[in-house]
């Protein structure tokens, strides 16, 4: 286990103090708790949510051809097959 030192102002202090004694934790474990949900945030969603979002994606029914085909179809769309279109 290592230390982490954090200088703040006084106020800000009193603030996470009062935080932490309305959830009847530590000033010290209320601040871990801040620092890992921080540190989760970033993380972006786990693998579990991710997997959900690719499950969910896949059940619903799309067109689907052959790729060459596709590219075809793309292309059409944005370029005029006939003159002056």
């Amino acid at each position: 286990m290592k230390r982490l030192q954090v200088l703040m102002e006084d106020e800000e202090l009193r603030e996470i103090q009062r935080s932490a004694r309305r959830e009847r934790v530590t000033t010290a474990e209320w601040v871990r708790q801040r620092l890992r949900e921080a540190r989760e945030r970033q993380a972006g969603p786990d693998v579990a949510t991710k997997l959900a979002a690719v499950q969910a994606a896949y059940r619903h029914q799309g067109p689907t051809a052959d790729m060459e085909q596709m590219l075809s179809e793309i292309e059409r769309g944005y370029v005029p097959t006939e003159p002056g279109q």
